[in-house]
């Protein structure tokens, strides 16, 4: 409609009626000047109209909204990068315009926080939604809000040098399961002689407890547990305290071929360094779990949740996914980018998925790990009863020497930080009235005694102990003085073990003492599920088959576990046995 006169616009007439003609110029200037204005007005016209549009969805004028992020160090940088853009392209909420800032913390740390109470940031990215299923199991954890999505994936693989990778080959088939069997501290003739394995603590590191639960499931389902036990125990002191480190560890010349594992962002982050010795990533046949960098919103400001909302949906943009492929993770849906080409030592198509473990599973896992890394505190009884000098049938050696060689093979399978001591038992040993007497006291292997180490002391020992010819088997009498002594010294930062090796002829003391029934109700009322102290008995030689109801009663009473071995070399696989029981108790038989 037109626009009336105001003594202001359009020279005081109405816009609808048209002005009195002017005068042409002489020179035809007029032309051109007249439509050259109107396009002026015009551009002018629309620069407001475009301003006025622009101001509407990009209103600052009540200020900044801050929206705090925190993320794992490995996706801050790519997230760093994803906020200044948008925090140039000025969304607003509520006439305020959003502000994001983006802090690096790792998970673990992020998540201790929340356990304690503590809110961190308004918006959490971690790296793995099994360490969130991990938290839920705490108490804290159960008042977590719920994940709201994943950003990016990076699939959890085995790594090792460029330089040493073609020397694997026909030694480590890239799988879990030879991981397992490289690492399995009880395979002594294993790919374990030529391959190293290193690993990332699964409490403090989602690629390592992935890792964890790939190897895990892969050895349940081909009924390797035992193994898996032997494997952990070793990596348990193979821990490198984060990717950077475990990559670095990769490079270093080594007797054996070093191998790790990680997340395969970790590799190209690594590569993308130029190091010397670049690292290439090696895919488990079996398939794989992947870091799926989880999304939880934290805040519960309302103003601040809509920031949040927005942030998140522009996380899902091509603009933001282009920035996250070119860090080297994997879109939600396992593309890949330019930066895991095979050029650069990665396959371009995602690796098998393995099904992801349930929240039971998770918590199983966790609870294994810890229970192995409490260290183990042990004191061993070693039969020197007459009958421990009898020649082995179809051997060279008595009951004495093989059970010396038992003790032997089995003690290696300990750290140096495992307490370990040592007594024997027969009859009337330390003066008339003990049937037991103290060799070596409990302590750690690492620890000097009279000037030699005490692991090395106990091999001493072990090789010089002979039996007593006139000796009888005072053993009910001994383990009761024994289990006493560790009830009294209990450690609960280790798992406490009495450990008996005998011939298996039972108890047999013409003294009388401690009887089979008495010794049994001294156990079961004695033995406490939470300060557990597990007797782990193991038995060599013709006469051992007698006495096993008997050894399976005692061990049993402790929710331990009794064994005869047919075989020396079995022993390694009875510790092992042994220390899987152990991560189940007080729970083992239902």
């Amino acid at each position: 409609m037109g626009r009336h006169r105001t003594d202001d616009l359009d020279g005081g007439y109405r816009a609808s009626e048209p002005p009195p003609p002017r005068k042409r110029s002489g020179n035809g200037r007029g032309r051109v000047l007249v439509p050259l204005a109107g396009a002026v007005a015009m551009a002018v016209l629309l620069g407001v109209a475009a301003f006025v549009i622009f101001n509407r969805n990009h209103d600052c004028s009540s200020g900044k909204l801050p929206l705090r992020v925190v993320a794992t160090p490995d996706i801050h940088p790519a997230l760093n990068k994803i906020a200044g853009n948008y925090n140039k392209a000025m969304h607003s909420i509520d006439s305020k315009c959003v502000e994001v800032t983006v802090a690096k913390q790792a998970a673990a740390k992020t998540a201790n926080a929340l356990a304690a109470g503590k809110m961190p940031a308004d918006f959490w990215v971690a790296d793995s939604s099994l360490l969130m299923e991990s938290m839920r199991q705490t108490s804290a954890g159960k008042a977590l809000p719920q994940v709201e999505g994943s950003i990016a994936t990076s699939p959890v693989v085995l790594a090792a040098a460029e330089s040493a990778a073609q020397k694997l080959t026909g030694t480590l088939q890239p799988s879990w399961s030879a991981m397992i069997a490289a690492a399995n501290v009880a395979n002594v003739d294993g790919p374990g002689k030529k391959v190293r394995v290193l690993a990332l603590d699964p409490q403090k590191n989602s690629a390592g407890l992935a890792a964890l639960l790939a190897a895990a499931g892969t050895a349940r389902e081909a009924k390797q547990d035992k193994a898996l036990v032997g494997a952990l125990k070793e990596l348990s002191g193979q821990l490198a305290p984060d990717p950077t480190a475990l990559l670095a560890s990769l490079t270093v010349k080594s007797s054996r071929v070093p191998v790790g594992v990680t997340s395969e962002q970790a590799i190209h982050a690594h590569n993308a360094k130029k190091p010397e010795a670049p690292v290439v990533a090696l895919y488990p046949k079996e398939g794989t779990l992947s870091l799926d960098y989880p999304v939880t919103i934290l805040t519960k400001d309302p103003a601040v949740l809509k920031a949040a909302a927005d942030f998140k949906q522009n996380l899902t943009t091509e603009s933001a996914g282009k920035i996250l492929r070119a860090a080297g993770f994997r879109g939600t849906d396992g593309k890949a980018g330019d930066a895991l080409s095979e050029e650069k030592g990665f396959t371009a198509d995602p690796p098998t998925a393995l099904e992801p473990p349930d929240t039971a599973t998770v918590a199983r896992m966790v609870q294994t790990w810890s229970r192995l890394n409490l260290g183990s505190r042990l004191l061993t009884l070693l039969d020197v009863s007459g009958t421990m000098a009898l020649p082995v049938p179809g051997t060279n050696m008595t009951r004495m020497q093989a059970i010396n060689k038992i003790a032997t093979e089995g003690l290696a399978l300990f750290p140096a930080d495992s307490e370990v001591g040592l007594w024997t038992f027969s009859t009337h040993l330390d003066g008339r009235d003990k049937d037991w007497k103290e060799l070596v006291s409990v302590g750690p292997l690492s620890e000097s005694i009279d000037g030699a180490l005490r692991k090395e002391a106990l091999a001493t020992t072990f090789s010089q102990i002979q039996a007593k010819p006139t000796g009888d088997t005072g053993l009910n009498d001994t383990i009761r003085a024994a289990y006493a002594e560790l009830t009294k010294t209990f450690r609960q930062d280790k798992i406490n073990t009495l450990l008996i090796l005998t011939d298996g002829a039972g108890n047999d003391d013409p003294d009388g003492g401690v009887k089979n029934a008495e010794i049994l109700r001294y156990l079961k009322k004695t033995y406490n599920p939470k300060r557990p102290i597990s007797i782990l008995l193991i038995a060599f030689g013709p006469e051992a088959e007698k006495g096993k109801r008997q050894m399976d009663a005692l061990a049993k009473a402790t929710g331990g576990e009794a064994y005869i071995a047919k075989d020396i070399l079995q022993v390694r696989d009875f510790f092992l046995q042994g220390m899987e029981r152990r991560l189940c108790s007080p729970n083992c038989d239902g």
